[in-house]
């Protein structure tokens, strides 16, 4: 009886732990985090291109433009040089905007707004070749972090019911 009884109990631990793995297959990303989609401060146009280059994309992210008076476009690398793109592959100007990455390799981005471009409020984004072996990003480390946190906290209330189920 008492077998049956801890072989119940360990089922229901393994239960528990694996019902508290999180992992997260695509992430959403605000370019430019508080500033958002507009005209750089003098003097820094390649604020978003910093921002970009920081983050690390995979196929299947999004990215969110949040905008007032402006727009956003999805340009070729050549119309991205030259700040200028007469037929662009996306075009918004809802003034909040979601992009979802949907290949490897680059994206340029632009403003359609008249001058905007030339100021600084442009950038490319790198979406890298998803890692079949370490499906587990640095931009997914967060919610990794948080999975083994939220196992580790489970495991003294689990050990305390297994204990005080023996007994």
């Amino acid at each position: 009886m008492a077998f049956l009884c801890s072989r119940n109990m360990l089922i229901s631990i393994l239960v528990m732990i694996s019902l508290q793995v999180v992992y997260v297959s695509s992430l959403e990303f605000q370019v430019g985090d508080t500033t958002g989609w507009a005209v750089p401060p003098s003097n820094n146009t390649n604020f978003y291109n910093n921002w970009a280059s920081a983050m690390r994309f995979k196929v299947g992210d999004t990215i969110r433009f949040k905008y007032k008076k402006d727009s956003v476009m999805e340009v070729t690398e050549n119309e991205y040089k030259k700040c200028n793109s007469t037929r662009p592959h996306f075009f918004s100007n809802t003034g909040n905007t979601m992009f979802k990455l949907d290949r490897s390799g680059y994206f340029y981005f632009v403003s359609g707004a008249a001058g905007h471009c030339e100021r600084g409020e442009r950038m490319i984004v790198r979406v890298l070749v998803q890692d079949v072996i370490n499906d587990y990003s640095a931009a997914s480390a967060p919610a990794l972090h948080l999975a083994l946190f939220q196992q580790l906290y489970a495991l003294p209330l689990v050990f305390f019911l297994f204990v005080s189920h023996l007994y």
